[in-house]
């Protein structure tokens, strides 16, 4: 049986500029990346399209959301479907675009090895999107590091703005998982080298000018957004803003290019944007509103993911994604396998592969719960993708099924890592079934809160309604902190969980549903640009570390510059 990787590198691609074409996108309307990447002149095109009302297309797509169970080592697939599903669609004759994050390095040299779908549903060239690809992270690290730069610049040279060193929330970034970077003491050495401080390190993704990156409309909101940064607070308890520093000119100036989104194809030639990378638990976890608005004026049908399970990344595109972009699912896909339930049903890895009935029937709670918060919390049609695998018995594909069937979801077997996107045609049906049925799905959506509840009523609503948490707990000096934000105008702003994606808990441990669960905030933090405040549970890192045998230990490249090992 092939590697992802072979499979990718004996497919045969398309020139981008003739996938381009197939969008209507004209020669001046990309920037060629080689033959197979090119960026998208997003702007070019907007100004463009204000200026000759027929460039607009007269009904808008039909945007489909791809979520998934709550992650395990089993694995789920929800790349792999979301690509499988764009395939599909193209095969039944719709003009289907995909819309994913780029992948990030940490990831990929740690535990994922890769993130550009599988088997015979990736996006390529697979090798250039899972390091480095056009650099847009690079151009996102060095924005928000000259920021960084900048504040303990402003301190050396007199310190006019009056910042306290020891309210300085603006850490630095960088896009590896690197856990002795997490906290550390900066400016030794002598005067000649800045004011010692506490300082560390975030992973690229969970930088705050990411978010604002995925979340800005245009150059102008990306600017205007980028200065509403707040790094810190002055002697007096003032907030200090990137605008403050002047910094946010060019920090908007080394995003010119990155805002551009990035074409490639599947194997099967359908058009994909790739643009930003928030993960889905310790940031918003969805690719770049300007990315999928654009894909919805070029394509009839728009497959998106977001990350993790649909308690993180489902609820994230809900109530901060769509709150703030007026974007609407029409329907929603949720990924789970039969390998993934059994495991929430108490299973262990090693006997997967085993029938084990009463297994399954335990973890079905899980794929119950995030289905009916699709369904019950969010307001949006939907259907249960299964990807099969060969030791699926007949007996645990009739009882999924079936308890399916008591809950009113249809399930479809779906098979597109073997076969693509013909893998994917009965998924495709259903989802153009939901979709069509009177856009139901894009005007019963609901958010989880309403913009007027005060940031605790947010955190306690998604707690307890969505995660089946019994309370919220923070210690006083977290409380205080909330209750200043909310005292201070923020709390209209959305929230952003960062948690573990393991469990509807913060315990990773918990697998299924787990009963009599609290959810503790240990930190806030305070993102005016990208407009939410993210609440830290427990012992999530911004910064993770790498697994005991990373995955980067399993790459290499040959004499001949062919790679091998991601996956």
């Amino acid at each position: 049986m092939s590697s992802d990787i072979e499979i990718a590198q004996q497919a045969k691609l398309r020139k981008i500029s003739e996938v381009a074409r197939g969008l209507g996108l004209q020669e001046d309307d990309i920037a060629l990346y080689g033959h197979y990447k090119a960026k998208i002149n997003w702007p070019a095109m907007a100004t463009a399209a204000r200026q000759n009302a027929a460039l607009l297309k007269p009904a808008p797509a039909k945007l489909i959301l791809v979520t998934a169970i709550s992650p395990s080592p089993a694995g789920e697939g929800k790349t792999t479907t979301t690509v499988g599903l764009g395939d599909a669609l193209q095969r039944l004759g719709k003009r289907a675009v995909i819309c994913l994050r780029e992948p990030s390095m940490g990831p990929v040299f740690g535990m994922k090895g890769g993130a550009a779908g599988g088997g015979h549903a990736q996006v390529v060239p697979m090798e250039d999107i899972n390091l480095h690809f056009t650099g847009d992270f690079a151009a996102i690290a060095l924005a928000h590091n000259l920021l960084a730069a900048m504040i303990d610049n402003h301190i050396h040279h007199g310190n006019q703005l009056q910042i306290d060193p020891r309210q300085i929330s603006w850490k630095r970034v960088i896009d590896m998982n690197d856990r002795a970077l997490r906290q550390m003491v900066i400016g030794l050495g002598g005067k000649v080298n800045g004011q010692p401080r506490e300082d560390g390190f975030d992973i690229v993704v969970a930088s705050e000018v990411m978010a604002v990156f995925c979340l800005a409309e245009s150059l102008k909101d990306l600017r205007e957004r980028l200065g509403n940064i707040v790094i810190g607070y002055s002697f007096n308890g003032a907030a200090v803003t990137a605008r403050d520093l002047q910094a946010h000119g060019a920090m908007t100036a080394l995003l010119k290019d990155a805002i551009k989104p990035n074409l490639v194809q599947t194997l099967e030639h359908t058009p994909a944007l790739l643009h930003g990378g928030p993960f889905a638990n310790i940031a918003h976890g969805c690719n770049s509103v300007i990315a999928t608005r654009l894909a919805m004026q070029l394509g009839e049908y728009v497959v998106t993911e977001a990350g993790f399970g649909a308690d993180l990344g489902a609820e994230k595109f809900i109530d901060i994604k769509c709150r703030k972009s007026g974007l609407r699912p029409d329907a929603c896909v949720v990924v789970a396998t039969v390998r993934a339930l059994k495991y929430h049903g108490g299973a262990e890895l090693q006997a997967l592969q085993q029938e084990d009935l009463l297994a399954l029937e335990r973890g079905l709670s899980n794929l119950e719960r995030h289905v009916a918060n699709v369904t019950q919390r969010y307001g949006l049609p939907c259907v249960v993708a299964l990807n099969r695998f060969n030791h699926d018995t007949a007996a645990e594909l009739a009882l999924l099924q079936q308890y399916m069937d008591k809950l009113g979801v249809k399930v479809v077997l779906a098979e597109h890592w073997a076969h693509g996107g013909a893998g994917a045609e009965a998924l495709a049906h259903e989802v153009i079934r939901l979709a069509e049925a009177g856009s139901a799905g894009a005007s019963s959506m609901r958010f989880v809160y309403e913009d007027q509840d005060s940031l605790w009523d947010k955190l306690g609503k998604v707690a307890r309604d969505i995660y089946g948490a019994t309370d919220i707990h923070a210690p006083r000096r977290v409380r205080a902190i909330i209750d200043k934000l909310q005292e201070e105008g923020y709390g209209h702003y959305p929230i952003c969980i960062a948690k573990t994606q393991y469990s509807f808990s913060t315990d990773a441990s918990r697998r299924g549903i787990p009963h009599e669960h609290v959810l503790t905030v240990r930190a806030v933090r305070l993102c005016a640009g990208a407009e939410f405040v993210v609440m830290i549970c427990d012992d999530i890192m911004t910064m993770p570390g790498l697994p005991k045998t990373p995955c980067a230990t399993q790459i290499d490249i040959d004499d001949d510059g062919r790679i091998t090992g991601l996956y």
